[in-house]
């Protein structure tokens, strides 16, 4: 891609003590092969050395008391990109991920938005579960866009602020409503959850599901897609995925109980 055919793509990573990480979501940005790139990173007031490696690294940092969504909104409007990418602290991108976004965007002005497949990185038993699900939701709304057309995303005002469960399709439901469509990338992001365990993973979901019924009723289309328990079943049987029976297993297992918190938070709020 020549000097002029190269955009500014914004990366915009919301953080909160995230030094374990940190660096090695960085260093994967830097090693992309698209060259045009600047980094904004949104802090909730880390108490350990993220600030600290953020500006090692030469990135815009940005403080916010603030939940994800609104944090990403934040580094949106501070963003000069052309296109942005939202990424998590704990994700190491491919080396030509940007590059490939960028090209379908560039060929194809009806695309809004480009899903990035997602690969769990880890050796522990819940990031194997984690990364053997993740197979099976393959071009499903339940892989959401990272990699969005900037005014297209502020013209769609943002992500969701009042929305922690799902936030992440909030704005890709917006951008498709609008009239644009989604593609995926072949390139990959590795989610590096080793540290995740099973108890975490549980409080997280009833963490968010306190905002489930906002976005099951503002963003109906995809929750009845995403929520469905009967839904993901069919994916799974539908995609071999009982070609490794203890894996299946200890994916359902996980499941029902993200689901019983999800329940339980709903009822308890």
């Amino acid at each position: 891609m020549r000097k002029r055919d190269t955009p500014l793509v914004s990366v915009i990573i919301p953080t909160y003590n995230s030094a374990r990480t940190l660096s090695l979501a960085l260093r994967s940005i830097k090693r992309q092969t698209y060259p045009s790139v600047e980094i904004i990173v949104v802090d909730r007031h880390s108490r350990d050395g993220t600030p600290y490696i953020a500006s090692s690294f030469g990135t815009r940092l940005m403080r916010a008391d603030t939940e994800r969504a609104e944090a990403k909104n934040i580094g949106l409007k501070a963003a000069k990109g052309r296109y942005v990418l939202f990424l998590d602290s704990d994700m190491e991108l491919t080396p030509t991920v940007i590059q490939e976004c960028v090209e379908l965007m560039e060929r194809d002005p009806t695309i809004g938005a480009v899903v990035i497949p997602e690969i769990t990185i880890g050796n522990s038993l819940v990031a194997k579960i984690r990364r053997y699900e993740r197979l099976h939701y393959e071009n499903t709304y339940i892989e959401s866009p990272r990699f969005y057309r900037k005014d297209l995303a502020i013209q769609a005002g943002g992500f969701d602020p009042e929305v922690v469960f799902y936030e992440e399709a909030t704005l890709a439901y917006k951008i498709e409503k609008m009239g644009y469509r989604r593609a995926r990338s072949k390139s990959y992001i590795l989610h590096h959850e080793d540290d995740l365990s099973l108890m975490e993973l549980i409080r997280k979901r009833y963490y968010y599901a306190h905002t489930f019924r906002i976005y099951a009723t503002r963003y109906r289309e995809y929750a009845n897609v995403q929520l469905n328990p009967s839904y993901r079943l069919r994916l799974f049987f539908k995609r071999s995925f009982w070609k490794y029976p203890h894996m299946a297993l200890a994916v359902i297992i996980v499941k029902s109980l993200e689901y019983l918190s999800t329940s339980l938070a709903t009822v308890r709020k």
